[in-house]
């Protein structure tokens, strides 16, 4: 048997939304700028209504989402153009911790991703972003039908992983997530930078 160890994406993998707002990076810096769209209307609008209650969980795809609210905040241009601008400017990957993956993987530690995400931004990072040369899966909420914390997310992950050495390894930036996976019975790490996964002591024994 193995051990999984397993990071989640936006403020881990990916340097963007991370529950701290001081380590936050704003992909929507932008937006009105450049797509003519409002980012706290669309945050109100789109992401605390539609996204999180729908499309995250698979309910509902992103661009049948992105049509139904795009033309009340003035977008007038196709949605899936809309889409890709967000994928893009969410898109700066957290390099150094890719590096140490590559470590891990060298020494054939098996690799996972377990992040709240629609189909579309999972196939992104999956493909696009290259995920899918550093990892084995990625298991996300739109394929699982529930999100982090809950607790049927983790049972699903569970049991896809099956029996383990010792308990999942897991880096996420929300202490609430993290809360929940020990609860689980994984060992969970808050993520705040390279240094909670590069110090870990089962990290630093696995690649020495």
């Amino acid at each position: 048997m193995t051990r999984a160890v397993l990071f989640d994406v936006d403020g881990v993998l990916i340097n963007g939304y991370h529950f701290r707002p001081e380590l936050r990076v704003k992909w929507d810096e932008h937006l009105e700028r450049d797509m003519g769209v409002n980012p706290d209307r669309f945050r109100a609008e789109f992401i605390y209504e539609l996204f999180v209650k729908q499309v995250i969980v698979g309910r509902m795809s992103l661009l049948d989402g992105l049509d139904r609210v795009l033309p009340g905040l003035g977008y007038r241009g196709p949605s899936l153009a809309f889409a890709r601008y967000w994928l893009e400017k969410d898109s700066n990957i957290n390099q150094p911790l890719l590096d140490l993956v590559a470590k891990l993987k060298a020494v054939g530690t098996p690799l996972y991703i377990a992040t709240n995400q629609e189909h579309l931004r999972a196939q992104w990072l999956w493909g696009n972003l290259g995920f899918r040369d550093h990892f084995e899966d990625i298991f996300y909420a739109a394929r699982i039908g529930a999100t982090k914390p809950h607790k049927p997310f983790f049972d699903w992950v569970s049991n896809r992983l099956g029996p383990q050495s010792e308990p999942p390894l897991f880096f996420d930036d929300t202490p609430e997530v993290v809360k929940a996976a020990r609860a689980h019975g994984w060992e969970a790490v808050e993520f705040t930078g390279l240094a909670d996964a590069a110090e870990h002591p089962w990290i630093k024994a696995r690649i020495s």
